[in-house]
């Protein structure tokens, strides 16, 4: 199911013995434009910190009331690699962390989680000794804040759109599928999306996205509302209208390969 971020931040996260704290941003993947970590502010017995939550990690998602619980202690989180997410997370980093919870690694592949399409598949896969060498390009980094590209100019071929709002995210394998683009400067209260590899390049030193698509393809293409559920009749319109080879096709090859990451509803 596709779902805006926006509406997980306030999550509240819970260990196998306890409440950890919530949800306040997300790492993503620029890259392969996948959610990689849930940023959480705890509290209580684990002190005020943040700290980095795979999907990984995941023991089952509550969507009816709002929780992501964990296959972890408390004791374990605790424990976990100090990260400041205000700096941008280290490829080194993110070995530390693999290394202490026993993970494998999600990089190295084509698939969007290793040896799979879902992180619940590379959670029963074992970790190994040999995965801290890497070769040296592998401590690039590649983890964006949500919270950071939310605003970003979206640039099409011949003038703005508009600004980026919100992502919309796959909760089974945290791909990001939209960019929720605002275009209220030029056509009030309407909000379009757009697929984030649909961008030719991102300039995150002038927080700028640029987009093979004028401002007229993007104006009439199908209007989107967060109070609309997404389905996909709508998003074949939107495909059918930018022209663009839907991403699904792809996806439901693989599923036929590798059963999805169930969720408790």
């Amino acid at each position: 199911m596709l779902r805006c971020l926006k509406d997980l931040e306030r999550y509240k996260v819970s260990a196998t013995d306890g409440d950890i704290g919530s949800v306040v941003d997300f790492l993503l993947d620029d890259e392969h434009w996948v959610v990689r970590y849930l940023v959480v502010e705890t509290g209580g017995l684990l002190n005020e910190r943040q700290v980095l939550i795979s999907p990984i990690s995941f023991r089952q998602v509550d969507w009816s009331t709002r929780r992501f619980h964990l296959a972890l202690t408390m004791d374990r989180v605790k424990n976990s690699p100090s990260v400041d997410v205000n700096k941008p997370v280290s490829r080194q980093h993110e070995r530390d962390y693999y290394g202490y919870y026993g993970m494998p690694y999600y990089w190295g592949s084509s698939w969007f989680w290793g040896t799979g399409a879902y992180p619940g598949l590379l959670a029963e896969c074992e970790w190994h000794e040999s995965q801290t060498e890497l070769p040296d390009q592998s401590s690039d980094c590649h983890l964006r804040s949500a919270n950071e590209i939310r605003g970003y100019h979206i640039q099409g071929t011949d003038e703005a759109i508009g600004h980026v709002e919100d992502f919309i995210v796959d909760d089974e394998t945290w791909a990001v599928r939209y960019l929720v683009i605002d275009t209220s400067n030029w056509w009030l209260g309407k909000r379009v999306l757009i697929a984030p590899h649909w961008a030719t390049t991102v300039s995150w030193e002038q927080k700028n996205v640029c987009v093979e698509l004028s401002r007229e393809r993007i104006k009439n293409s199908p209007e989107w509302s967060a109070r609309t559920a997404m389905n996909r009749d709508y998003e074949t319109r939107l495909y059918k209208h930018y022209g663009r080879p839907a991403y699904w096709i792809d996806d439901e090859r693989r599923a036929r390969v590798q059963p999805p990451q169930r969720h408790a509803e």
